[in-house]
């Protein structure tokens, strides 16, 4: 059997009551492996209040069974489908930040406190890249909620006691207790799919957008997913570190409708131990600059093909994630002290995290008319929304699709994240060409398409 990444919702269960209990003595946290005997109970009182319940309803297309549709019979319908997961106070007005995954597509958010009331919640950002939202309810005039602060400055350490707080298959808020298993565990070592705390603190379905908490109570990490062979807790689950939940909340905050993540400028791989050996480097680690942006980041900071980038303000890079995810947290204009390793000597570099360049313009649009992609939203492909769009910037330039809605181009079977390379007969480079070729009336429709690498042409009648 294989291990598989769970996300973690669960689908909407009752929710279960908590009898009230005694008031008890007064304890304190453990803080040797001596007074393990003692209890986490003060961080949970400390912790607990701000960490929510939160539903959300979205409406789904539901198919038929084929040999319905032969006859005619049964066609597709739309149901309602509900989900359920956890959310973290962050601020006393109302503001809560959860997984993206929990909230996406809802068209009915509802926030439940940990003293069951009940708020609807709109959603200020969703950030599909960091799998986080922000949502706010609407608190009573001068009512103050329960927050959790965002760790400033984490110190974690592999081995440090940690509580995730959450609400688990729906049956009410729960606290389970663990350690952190690793720190900067990245998905993709060459991309910048995040750098994830891992910790064996039991995670289930449900617990998604929860709490990740030390034992002064502050939270380090938003949980996330799991990998799993049965589908719920075995000790491998990942949080979303608390620098990333800095600034999505911030971007928020201050009215942004997306994050802006600085880039390196440059084009990485990942020091394997062939490289390694190959550069006579003493071990593999890393990240190689494989290629750099003309007028990007990299460039103007020196880094050059073939450098070797082994630390950042002073913190080892162990791949090419990780020095995409150490840039990616700074806001853009902050500046950055890069260790890089080359044939001419070790030497310390200031880059300047920016914002990838927007160049081409977006020239985002909407296809209407006879064509093939009507339905379609299509943008000009640049690093910036490259960057947007999990994409390479230095691989293929043109014409992307970005979203798909009802029309043509969902009936033809295209999807988001195809780019557009010809269309019948005229080499497509910008949405501008697009439009021009499509302005043509043709009884037959001939284009090509890019799609996870491999070109596609398909023929349709108008």
């Amino acid at each position: 059997m294989h291990a598989h990444r769970v996300l973690i919702p669960a689908l909407v269960a009752l929710a279960a009551t908590v009898a009230a209990h005694a008031q008890p003595a007064p304890r304190v946290a453990p803080t040797s492996a001596f007074s393990m005997k003692q209890s986490f109970a003060p961080v949970v009182r400390r912790a607990a209040p701000a960490v929510v319940n939160i539903s959300s309803k979205r409406m789904v297309r539901q198919q038929v069974d084929p040999f319905w549709e032969l006859f005619g019979l049964g066609a597709p319908r739309n149901r309602i489908e509900g989900s359920l997961g956890s959310g973290v106070i962050v601020r006393a007005d109302g503001v809560i930040v959860t997984n993206n995954h929990v909230v996406e597509g809802g068209t009915e958010i509802t926030v439940a406190l940990a003293d069951r009331r009940e708020f609807p919640a709109r959603i200020m950002l969703a950030d599909a890249r960091t799998d986080l939202a922000v949502l706010k309810i609407d608190v009573p005039p001068g009512e103050k909620l329960p927050t959790l602060v965002i760790d400033e400055s984490p110190d974690s350490q592999v081995g440090d006691l940690v509580l995730a707080i959450g609400d688990p298959f729906g049956v009410g808020q729960t606290v389970t207790n663990g350690i952190i298993s690793a720190l900067n565990r990245t998905a993709d070592p060459n991309g910048d799919a995040g750098a994830y705390i891992q910790t064996d603190a039991a995670i289930n379905p449900g617990n998604s957008g929860g709490a990740l908490v030390d034992m002064d109570g502050d939270l380090i990490g938003v949980n996330s997913f799991i990998l799993s062979r049965s589908g719920t807790s075995s000790g491998v689950g990942f949080a979303i570190p608390a620098p990333v939940v800095r600034r999505v909340v911030e971007t928020a905050m201050n009215g942004g409708r997306a994050v802006v993540r600085p880039w390196v400028g440059a084009r990485l791989q990942t020091v394997t131990p062939e490289i390694a050996r190959t550069m006579g480097l003493p071990r593999p680690a890393g990240a190689l600059v494989a290629d750099v942006w003309p007028g990007g980041a990299a460039e103007q900071a020196g880094l050059k093909q073939g450098d070797v980038v082994v630390s950042v303000d002073g913190g080892p890079v162990v791949d090419a994630a990780a020095l995409n995810y150490a840039v990616g947290t700074h806001r853009p204009g902050e500046t950055l002290r890069v260790g890089v390793r080359r044939a001419g000597g070790d030497q310390q570099l200031t880059l300047h995290a920016e914002a990838p360049p927007a160049t081409p313009a977006r020239d985002e649009r909407i296809v209407t008319g006879a064509n093939p992609f009507e339905g379609a939203t299509v943008v000009n492909l640049s690093p910036a929304v490259a960057e947007e769009h999990g994409l390479d910037p230095f691989g293929s330039k043109g014409v992307l699709i970005s979203k798909i809605d009802n029309g043509a181009a969902q009936r033809v079977g295209l999807r988001p994240g195809d780019l557009i390379r010809a269309v019948n007969g005229r080499s497509i480079q910008t949405v501008r060409d697009l439009t021009g070729a499509i302005a043509v009336r043709a009884a037959v429709w001939q284009f090509t398409i890019e799609r996870n690498g491999q070109q596609v042409t398909a023929t349709v009648r108008a």
